[in-house]
């Protein structure tokens, strides 16, 4: 009667440059348990994945055992689904191609994949989010490092012949602008991630004297930038509005390539959405194929930010086909 048991939980895991996170999400896509640990403490590869182990097997014996997990989905930057490999990651440690979910997978005994974060928050926003019930959209994910995306077209998410596609933070949207982490320049991402808004700003505040509270921060960082930007600093909120203009402009091009039904921003970049979604839909509509005024919507993600990726991870364990040395 064994086989006819059916697991309940999965782990999710986001790695991001500075954390990691570990949780276990039921089937119903509650967190029951989490742990946090820092990815930046671990520049040594196997050194990193000994403690993720770890942490994913404490998690797994307090919630029920292997009786009771099914999969693990991992989501980390330039990440390959079809590979389960880091491949050449601008802002991690560790560099070249780092085949994490075999890695992780030999020593845990069951079924582990890996996404990159645009791919698996889309999941969780068209699971839990703001794309539930599309079929057709797109997600930007933002943070400090980049800009990441997914495309969602028939209800599935289009990978590209190299499991690539929806790379739109490292399209060039200014010719010879700031350098990229990736080795090229003028980069979206590093415009309009939250390091580009930063880099706006300083820029801004030496091309004038216009007072700022900016001004005042010995090392401005995006916590700071937005309480800025909540107690009514002009030049930075101005900083936000350009980073909208060129925002629009970038998602005007996706939606004209792909008439997608919407365009989700997630990440970082919502702390702004109060000065940022005005002028990102204006610049939309001004620069859209004509046929599509008027019928593409940006929405900001509804998810919690603590919640929003280890779901779309949770999500991403799901799918992938179950493999146990426990059985």
């Amino acid at each position: 009667m064994d086989e006819l048991k059916v697991k309940t939980k999965v782990i999710g895991v986001d790695l991001t440059l500075n954390n990691t996170t570990c949780a276990v999400v039921d089937i119903r896509g509650t967190i029951l348990a989490k742990e946090v640990f820092p990815t930046s403490d671990y520049p040594d590869i196997s050194t990193y994945v000994s403690v993720l182990y770890e942490k994913i097997m404490k998690l797994v014996r307090e919630n029920g055992g292997t009786a009771e997990i099914r999969s693990v989905g991992i989501s980390a930057p330039s990440s390959n689904y079809m590979t389960g490999s880091i491949e050449n990651a601008a802002n991690l440690p560790w560099k070249g191609v780092v085949p994490l979910a075999a890695m992780l997978r030999d020593r845990l005994g069951m079924a582990v994949v890996l996404a990159n974060d645009g791919h698996v928050t889309a999941l969780g926003e068209h699971a839990f989010g703001s794309a539930h019930g599309m079929n057709d959209f797109v997600v930007m994910t933002f943070s400090m490092g980049g800009v990441g995306s997914c495309i969602f077209t028939n209800g599935k998410p289009h990978l590209g012949n190299n499991g690539f596609a929806g790379e739109i933070g490292h399209t060039c949207i200014e010719l010879n602008g700031r350098q990229c982490g990736c080795g090229h320049k003028g980069c979206l991402e590093r415009y309009v991630s939250t390091r580009g808004i930063l880099d706006t700003a300083r820029e801004m505040m030496a091309e004038s004297d216009e007072p700022s509270l900016m001004r005042n921060i010995e090392h401005l960082n995006f916590k700071a930038f937005v309480l800025c930007c909540q107690q009514g600093d002009k030049l930075a909120i101005e900083a936000v509005r350009r980073t909208g203009t060129i925002l629009g402009r970038s998602i005007a091009n996706y939606a004209t390539a792909l008439n997608p039904e919407a365009v989700v921003l997630t990440g970082d970049i919502n702390q702004v959405m109060e000065w940022l979604l005005e002028p990102t839909r204006e610049s939309l509509e001004e620069n859209v194929f004509h046929n599509l005024r008027g019928k593409v919507k940006i929405l900001p993600s509804i998810l919690e930010t603590a919640e929003r990726t280890v779901l779309g991870a949770s999500a991403l364990a799901w799918g992938v086909k179950e493999y146990s040395l426990f059985k």
